[in-house]
């Protein structure tokens, strides 16, 4: 679950970002919109615990982010938070196994082989195991990096812009993939985007809800 009361931010040097309050069940979709600059990825830096809040509260997952200190912040992050980049950032010199291994390592915890396995044959990439980035297409990279953003089988998944550059079909099934996958771990799914196509393809969603970032409108 997500909930934020009178959420506000405070950029060093006084400016601020004041968020509508939302609150999202467990499982459920929120959609973030707005146009670059509307404080998106803020959002999310906030929801990861990457940044805290200057006002107001957060509530992700059962746990109050205003006053999480740094290392509690990180291992808290670590356990309930996966994480799909626009830029996916794999390690172009590891194999697809070795990338999650390391987010594993991340974490503190031991490689698990088998947890490794399951995620990659859930998002039906494990055959591409043994292979390096630049041997995967763009499709196939997204699928690896959602595998490694839910490895650690996270409580929430936030994706930063997951249609971006993609055409009509490939954005359609990114979308049914990311749907797919929260719900086989039972997340909270937020989709941060300026993609109108997505709103189109989450309407009719369980769950879903939209927040609007900035001026614009749905």
């Amino acid at each position: 679950m997500i909930r934020t009361q009178q959420l506000v931010y405070r950029y060093p040097g006084g400016a601020e970002l004041r968020f509508d309050d939302i609150d999202v069940a467990q499982g459920g979709v929120l959609l973030l919109r707005g146009a670059s600059g509307s404080g998106k990825s803020t959002w999310l830096a906030l929801a990861a615990g990457l940044l805290s809040p200057g006002g107001g509260d957060m509530t992700v997952a059962g746990q109050s982010l205003t006053a999480l200190g740094k290392v509690a912040s990180d291992a808290w992050r670590a356990k309930t938070i996966g994480f799909l980049p626009q830029k996916l950032h794999l390690s172009a010199a590891l194999t697809v196994h070795a990338n999650l291994a390391i987010a594993q390592w991340a974490a503190g915890q031991a490689q698990d082989d088998a947890r490794i396995r399951d995620a990659l044959t859930a998002l039906g990439v494990n055959e591409l195991a043994a292979r390096k980035p630049a041997q995967l297409s763009g499709g196939q990279a997204q699928r690896v990096a959602l595998a490694r953003a839910v490895l650690l089988q996270p409580q929430v998944i936030l994706a930063d812009e997951p249609t971006a550059s993609l055409d009509d079909d490939a954005a359609r099934q990114a979308l049914e993939l990311l749907q797919a996958t929260a719900k086989r771990y039972g997340a909270t799914l937020v989709i941060a985007t300026h993609d109108a196509r997505v709103a189109e393809n989450l309407d009719d969603q369980i769950g879903f809800q939209p927040l609007f970032l900035g001026r614009e409108q749905l």
